[in-house]
C-alpha cells in the first residue's frame, strides 16, 4: 500500500493528515487539525522589542494575532512580504499564532510508519522544529514541531 491515499479516506486507514506549505525553495508540513485558518498576506504592526522572526500582530475578528516569519525563526533567509504571501493560523500548545510562508502546497495523507526520524546528522536547532521528514518522489517534507516555534512564556519571562 502506498504512504499516500485520498484525503477521505485517511482516518479510516489510519493516516494522518498533514497540509504542506513552501519557505523559500524548502517545503514543510504541519498537522491538518493545528490549522484555524489560511488566508492572504496582512502587513502586520510590529511591537517594541519583539525577536527578529516575529513580523508584528493583527486583529483577526476581534482577536490581537502575532504573526511569525517562518523563514525567520527557522533560521532560513526573510524576505518582506508580498501579497502572494499567506498566513496560516495554527494552534501550537496552549496559543494560536500566524505564520507567514511563501504558499501553501497541497493536503497529504500519510501512513505515521512513512514519516521519518530527523536524521542524527542535523544540528540540536533543527531537531528542536523539525519532528520528521517525508520523503516524497523527488520531494523532501520537513514536518514543524508547532509546540517549539514560540519560546515559553518562562524563557520570555527570564
Amino acid at each position: 500500500m502506498s504512504p499516500l491515499t485520498e484525503s477521505s479516506d485517511a482516518k479510516e486507514a489510519g493516516q494522518r493528515e498533514l497540509i504542506t506549505f513552501r519557505v523559500g525553495a524548502q517545503e514543510f508540513c504541519v498537522d491538518i487539525m493545528a490549522v484555524r485558518e489560511i488566508r492572504g498576506w496582512t502587513p502586520a504592526t510590529p511591537l517594541p522589542q519583539q525577536p527578529a522572526y516575529m513580523r508584528g500582530v493583527i486583529n483577526l475578528r476581534g482577536v490581537v494575532l502575532p504573526i511569525m516569519d517562518l523563514a525567520g525563526r527557522l533560521g532560513l533567509e526573510m524576505v518582506e512580504p508580498t501579497v502572494r504571501h499567506v498566513i496560516i493560523v495554527v494552534r501550537a500548545g496552549e496559543r494560536t499564532i500566524g505564520m507567514m510562508v511563501d504558499a501553501v502546497s497541497d493536503i497529504l495523507a500519510v501512513d505515521p510508519a512513512a514519516i521519518q526520524p530527523t536524521p542524527d546528522v542535523a544540528c540540536d536547532t533543527v531537531k528542536a522544529f523539525i519532528t520528521g521528514i517525508i520523503t516524497l518522489d523527488s520531494r523532501m517534507i520537513s514536518e514543524i514541531a508547532l509546540d517549539r516555534l514560540l519560546p515559553s512564556r518562562e524563557q520570555i519571562a527570564a
